[in-house]
């Protein structure tokens, strides 16, 4: 399967259970290596995900929007050491993810409402995301957190993800907050494993991918998590 749009790539997600993830992983950690950017097997995600007044980002998704954008700010085991702007691009079958590196500084400035730093920024997201914060007015929705598994594989540039423990804020947006109290958004035994891919899809791993039926596209770790939040003040999400 060839990528006809430069810097877009493949993705497919599966809801899977405890079994099919010791099966899947038996069979492709031979043949597949853990990511190198992984400590002790794997590594806690934080992501801070941002919605306009009209909820668009959850609305396209639900909607099945063929071309559609969020932004999220994303840590990495709770440090500062490594904060990125990221926007996350659909089109038909082909997703784009758009990165920007940030100070503390810079994510404190952006919490407060200073989006002018990114004007300086010589990044389209950084651009896109002020475009976004000063004519939608983007707001931050919820803090999105899981443990991730992931390995790669150098052909057709493919990476398998395991997500498990996925969880939402259920009392704020702090993304450093270490005591955030969380929400379980997945059934107990449950996780979301991602195939992405440029090029082509090997034929190893067509082999041990779910069933198609297992197919997990109809709702994403946001619409969990921003649906298992929105409870908390009826002004936020009209």
């Amino acid at each position: 399967m060839k990528n006809e749009r430069p810097g877009y790539r493949h993705e497919l997600k599966y809801l899977i259970n405890l079994a099919d993830y010791y099966g899947v992983k038996a069979r492709l950690t031979p043949l597949m290596r853990l990511d190198p950017m992984a400590q002790n097997g794997g590594y806690d995600l934080r992501s801070l995900y941002f919605d306009d007044l009209w909820n668009t980002a959850y609305t396209e998704k639900l909607m099945g929007i063929d071309t559609r954008r969020k932004f999220r700010i994303r840590i990495y085991n709770g440090s500062d050491a490594t904060i990125k702007l990221e926007c996350k691009e659909k089109s038909g079958q082909y997703i784009r993810k758009l990165s920007a590196r940030l100070t503390r500084d810079e994510y404190d400035r952006i919490i407060q409402k200073d989006y002018a730093f990114l004007l300086a920024r010589p990044e389209p997201v950084c651009r896109d995301f002020y475009l976004a914060c000063t004519t939608r007015l983007l707001t931050p929705r919820v803090v999105v957190v899981y443990d991730r598994e992931p390995f790669i594989c150098d052909a057709g540039t493919v990476r398998i993800t395991f997500d498990r423990n996925v969880a939402a804020g259920a009392l704020g947006n702090d993304l450093f907050d270490p005591d955030l109290p969380l929400l379980s958004v997945l059934e107990p035994g449950k996780m979301v494993m991602e195939v992405k891919f440029t090029a082509f899809l090997p034929q190893f791993v067509r082999d041990v991918l779910p069933p198609k039926a297992a197919e997990f596209t109809a709702v994403s770790k946001y619409v969990l998590c921003f649906e298992a939040v929105r409870y908390r003040t009826a002004e936020q999400f009209v």
